[in-house]
């Protein structure tokens, strides 16, 4: 799934989305390091998502170039909904009762108001969950 182009402001505001370009720094860093310290692949989607939100999050997971070996963190902000799908390998290093327990952390930051600090601190309780290959 290729990501769409981000276009960003003088003043650092992304138009189309919800992150400065800071914001989206911070969350590539994080999905980068979760990707080198686990050797699985993590991907993040903040946007609208169909009902049945579980399914159009598993959805997305299966277009991923190798859903086996990835995580989706899959949020929109809007519905009020967080979605985190583990591929067949990666389920087996992220037990769902630990994705569970990143999703109430990310959830409480988000209720705080901070989606980017949300997604940050799940995406490293979740690499650290899986530990290294």
């Amino acid at each position: 799934m290729a990501p769409e182009p981000i276009e960003a402001n003088l003043d650092g505001d992304v138009t189309d989305g919800p992150f400065s370009v800071r914001q989206l720094l911070r969350i590539d860093e994080a999905l980068t390091a979760a990707d080198r310290e686990t050797g699985l692949t993590f991907s993040v989607y903040v946007g609208s998502l169909h009902e049945p939100t579980t399914g159009a999050a598993r959805g997305l997971h299966d277009k991923l170039a190798n859903p086996s070996e990835s995580v989706l963190v899959a949020v929109s902000p809007q519905q009020r909904k967080l979605e985190i799908v583990t591929g067949e390998r990666a389920a087996k290093r992220i037990p769902d009762r630990n994705a569970a327990l990143a999703a109430l952390s990310m959830t409480a930051a988000f209720g705080g108001g901070d989606l980017t600090r949300g997604i940050v601190d799940g995406l490293r309780q979740l690499a650290d969950q899986a530990g290294a290959p």
